[in-house]
C-alpha cells in the first residue's frame, strides 16, 4: 500500500486509523493495490463491492487484503 501511496507523491501515515479520504486513497488505488498483491502472490483476488463499501481507512484495506489472501 506504502508504494501505490508513493507513486502518487503521498505519504502513508504511521496511524492506520487513517481515514483513505485524507491520503487521497481512491478506488483506483485499490485496484492498483490489489492487481499488485495478485502479482506478489500468485493468486486471484476475488472481492465483492458490499464488502469495499465497509472500507474507510487504512487499517481497514489492509486488513480486508489479508483477509483475502487467508481465504
Amino acid at each position: 500500500m506504502a508504494q501505490v501511496v508513493r507513486n502518487q507523491g503521498r505519504v502513508l501515515p504511521d496511524d492506520d486509523s487513517t481515514d483513505l479520504r485524507e491520503i487521497g486513497f481512491r478506488s483506483l488505488d485499490f485496484s492498483e493495490l490489489a492487481l499488485r498483491v495478485e502479482d506478489a502472490t500468485g493468486e486471484e483476488l476475488n472481492f465483492d463491492a458490499p464488502g469495499l463499501r465497509r472500507i474507510a481507512t487504512v487499517g481497514d484495506v489492509l486488513d480486508f487484503l489479508a483477509e483475502l489472501q487467508r481465504q
